[in-house]
């Protein structure tokens, strides 16, 4: 039942090449900092990442991205990252741009055991039409599109409580072979606590990996979290590692706006 690794380098050791990780964090809230500069360190590259975004040009996936580790995002942003728009727009990366909600539920039924689910998100458009560029060439030519996904009519209720008819696309389910993620309280067991914004993706990223990887700002024993209070419950995670409190300050803001004194 105790799941904690001490070292990140350890905790990441058997992520091989080419495999696909779902990792927590928005922006640059609440990502898996320890766990990413661990990857780095080890020299693991041709990754697939699911992410909400790619993190900055020199923090979080940025880091891995700028070593050319990762071939493939899964994502629905790709503002304040430079390379990761050049990356794109040269042909040296693949991107399967996804929108934003869908992809929340993409990795929360890839953890639920549901195969793929319906939704109005996307009729209409290139994302159920198919021909969304995923991949360019170096002359920047469409080399690599979406497909054009299956559609279908349900009766729903309207917004005045009459049944009406809708079409929906179908979305698949996203799992993926490891998940990274932060926390900022976990006990042994692999249950953990996010705090406010920081816990967007985390709990989805956790819930979709095979196995999942949790850096914890703090340690406790089982026991000492309310069970009301665990946003990921054990029974997701399969490694728990501890951060140094230097590694648990060191965060950093996209943007720091302040106003003048007076």
């Amino acid at each position: 039942m105790d799941k904690v690794v001490r070292s990140p380098a350890s905790a990441v050791a058997d992520i091989p090449d080419g495999a696909t990780l779902s990792v927590g964090g928005f922006g640059l809230c609440g990502i898996p900092s320890v766990l990413i500069a661990a990857l780095l360190e080890a020299g693991t590259r041709d990754l697939e990442a699911v992410s909400n975004n790619c993190g900055v040009d020199d923090w979080g996936l940025g880091l891995l991205l700028a070593q050319r580790r990762i071939r493939r995002m899964i994502s629905s942003y790709v503002g304040e990252n430079k390379e990761f728009a050049r990356q794109y727009l040269s042909g040296e990366l693949e991107v399967e741009l996804t929108p934003q909600g869908t992809l929340a539920e993409r990795m929360r039924a890839g953890g639920s055991g549901i195969p793929a689910f319906f939704t109005a998100t996307g009729v209409g458009t290139q994302v159920a039409e198919g021909g969304l560029p995923w991949r360019y060439d170096a002359e920047g030519n469409v080399v690599v599109a979406s497909p054009a996904k299956q559609t279908q009519v349900f009766a729903t209720a309207g917004p005045d409580g009459e049944m009406v008819e809708k079409e929906f696309v179908l979305e698949h389910a996203i799992t993926a072979d490891f998940g990274l993620v932060r926390a900022w309280k976990g006990d042994r067991h692999g249950n953990l606590v996010y705090r406010d914004s920081a816990r967007n993706f985390n709990p989805l990223a956790a819930m979709c990996g095979r196995v999942t990887i949790a850096e914890v700002e703090e340690l406790v024993e089982p026991g000492e979290l309310d069970p009301n209070e665990v946003h990921t419950p054990g029974v997701f995670v399969q490694r728990v590692v501890p951060l140094t409190p230097e590694q648990a300050a060191d965060k950093r803001i996209e943007k720091r706006t302040v106003r003048s004194a007076n």
